[in-house]
Formats: C-alpha cells, structure tokens, sequence
C-alpha cells in the first residue's frame, strides 16, 4: 500500500509538472520576467544568507542536537517548566539573536527536537526575526517614534501570546511528544562539561552568528551601531579563535564528529526546501523593488485608510513575503509614500518579518499542516487586529 501510495504522488508530481509546462505562457514577458526574478532572488538568498547567516545557524543547530542536556531543555522551556520562566527565557533567546525568517528555522527546529514544548519553540520562533533590536530602531527613526514603539511592544507580546495560545490548543500532542522524547533522554550521571562551559561555547557561537551578520544603519546617528559594523569582522574573529580553543579543549573527537553530521542533516533536510520557496517566493512577488507575477506596488494600492479589509490585506500578503533582515523598513518607507495606511504599516512590521513562504515550508514539514496553518492565522488575526487599533489611535 505505501508503495502504490509513492508511485501514486510521482504520478500526481508528474502530471504537476506537465500542466505546468502545459499552461504556463512561458513567452509572456511578465512570465519570462518572473521567472527571472525568482532565480534572481535565489542568487542573492545563496550569496547574502546561506553562508553567514545559515550555516552559523546550522551549526548552532547540530550542537543543541548533540551538546545540549535534554533535561536542561525540558526543565526550561517544555511544556511542564514554568510558564512565565519558559515564555521569557524563550522570547529573549529569540529576540537576541536578530536574524531572518528563514535563518532562525534551524535553531527553532533544535530546540524543538530537544524536548521544548510547542508554545516557547513558537515563541522563539516568532521573536528571533521580530524583535530585532536594530529594525525596530530604524523603524522609529525612518518611520516615527509612534509605530516603532508599537512594533517594539506588540513584538514582545505576540510572542508569548501566540505561543501560549499554540500550546493551549495542541496540549494534550505536544505532551504526548515531549513524553516521548522524555522517555529516550539520556542520563545526567556524567556530563562531559560544566554548565558555564556548555553556556561557554553556546555563546561565542550565537556571537559569531550575530556580529558576521551585523549590518549598517543607514543613520548617521546611530554612530555606536556603525562602528561595531566596520569591525564586526574583528570582532568575529575573536569569537571564532575562542570557539576553536573550546573545541581542542573540551571537546572529543568522537563528538565533534557527531556534531558535524547533525548539522549536515539539518543542512540536508531544511536547504532543498528553503530553496524551492525562495524560487516560488521570488516568482509571486519578485525580489524587493523589483516585480515577479504581483508588485509590492499592488499593496500599496489596497492598504490605503485603516478598515478590517486594508489591515487584512497587508497581513495576509506580508506572511507571504520575504523580507532580509532590515529590508522591511525601506520598502515600508516607499509604500507609505504610496498612501499606505498606518495601521497596514504596523501589521506589515508584525507578519512580515516573522513569517515568510520559505519559512512556512519548512514549519510544515516540522509540525505538519493543521499546527502551521493555526500559527499563520494566529499571526495574521493579530496583527490585522491590533493594525485597526493602532490606525484608530494614530489617525
């Protein structure tokens, strides 16, 4: 039965991909333009993220796979730890780490297969692209003090209230895995290294994801920010000679080497996916100012005002989308200058970065649809509501 199942979905893959090649007006010039932008999006994903941001992250990754205590884990963020204990140590984890969409997926997935309960992974998960130290500085610089303090504070909340509600909804699963889990941990009897070396090497290596992707401000008053950018390298390197002498010191052969493979897996398992939305996500929406099937533009032409209809359109269209890190911000700044709305404005900020179609492949493949589709519209619901707040108050 598995079997004919298989050969039935190549059938169906196939027969996909025929119509596809059927159909499509491949000579139109908006397809062929498309087309363009999607490989071209690809490009720029491969240079810009794939080796700094990703593979920092995938190696982060495989050492909270290999090196981290799984009671540790389960004893601060599953789904028996204390609430308040858990939602924090998540959304500041999260929010220290200022990455990407699609970046913060490795380490989500991590903490995930440790034994974290399903509310503070979502919380982790939601605030690493969110609450971004950086993006909500330049929001309130660019855009005004008013809506980045809103991005600032509805970030933090929306974290742990979608979290919350995530492991309210799926309790009784989510404890049935983490039992699981639980009933496979290994024993604590000999640690192989203290808790301030484990917190040690942790550490340097978050600082290495952080600082190599440090970028400019583009504000000739944040001049602190600046500095740290020209010689974020430096910097980098610091963490890198530290990282390497924790790993001749404290670290066997044996478990480097388990390290390395889990990281190759959660390369292999999330970067063929990553890249099939990122194809498609250049495809819809091209890369920013630039157009692939739809336009940012069209947006702007439909969030004008503060009605339910506005707000929606701009959560719905900004889950969708993929934004690098600080790329919100400019593109925001052009469609307000198209009559975007202000509440639109804010819920743009709180769907956009958090979430993506890259991202919602592969939170699929983790969770499974019923769980990914309830975090896409816990997200969208939210921010749509708290954009038509915010228009009615600003307006």
């Amino acid at each position: 039965m598995a079997k004919n199942f298989s050969e039935n979905k190549k059938l169906i893959l196939l027969g996909g991909i025929f119509a596809f090649a059927f159909f499509v007006p491949f000579s139109h010039p908006m397809v062929s333009n498309a087309i363009k932008e999607s490989f071209l999006m690809l490009s720029d994903y491969a240079r810009e993220h794939v080796l700094l941001c990703l593979v920092p992250a995938f190696f982060i990754a495989g050492a909270i796979q290999v090196f981290i205590n799984q009671q540790s884990v389960i004893a601060y963020l599953g789904p028996k730890a204390k609430k308040i204990t858990a939602y924090s140590v998540a959304s500041v984890s999260g929010g220290i780490l200022a990455v990407c969409s699609c970046t913060v997926l490795p380490l989500f997935r991590g903490i995930y297969k440790k034994g974290a309960g399903l509310g503070p992974a979502i919380s982790f998960l939601y605030s690493g692209p969110a609450i971004n130290v950086l993006a909500i500085t330049l929001t309130a610089k660019v855009l005004g003090w008013q809506i980045g303090l809103a991005r600032a504070v509805m970030a933090m909340v929306f974290s742990v209230v979608i979290g919350f509600l995530m492991h309210v909804i799926f309790r009784k699963s989510d404890q049935k895995r983490t039992d699981e889990i639980a009933m496979f941990q290994k024993s604590d009897e000999a640690l192989p290294r203290t808790l301030k070396q484990n917190t040690s090497y942790m550490a340097v290596m978050i600082g290495i994801l952080v600082f190599v992707n440090w970028s400019s401000s583009g504000d000739a008053a944040l001049v602190w920010w600046d500095v740290i950018f020209k010689i974020k390298f430096i910097i980098t390197g610091v963490f890198a000679l530290a990282l390497i002498y924790m790993l001749i010191r404290w670290f066997k052969k044996y478990e480097l080497k388990e390290w390395v493979l889990s990281t190759r897996d959660f390369a292999i398992q999330i970067l063929p996916l990553l890249f099939i939305g990122v194809l498609a996500a250049g495809f819809i929406l091209g890369r920013p100012y630039y157009k692939g099937i739809l336009s940012t533009e069209w947006v702007g032409q439909f969030v004008g005002g503060n009605s339910l209809l506005s707000n929606f359109i701009a959560s719905f269209s900004g889950a969708f989308m993929y934004f690098a890190t600080l790329t919100e911000v400019p593109i925001l700044q052009i469609l307000l200058g198209k009559g975007m709305g202000q509440g639109p404005a804010l819920v743009l900020l709180l769907a956009g970065p958090s979430l993506s179609l890259p991202s919602m492949i592969i939170i699929k493949r983790e969770l499974g649809w019923v769980k990914t589709i309830t975090y896409i519209m816990l997200v969208v619901t939210f921010s749509t509501v708290v954009g038509m707040i915010y228009g009615a108050i600003v307006s």
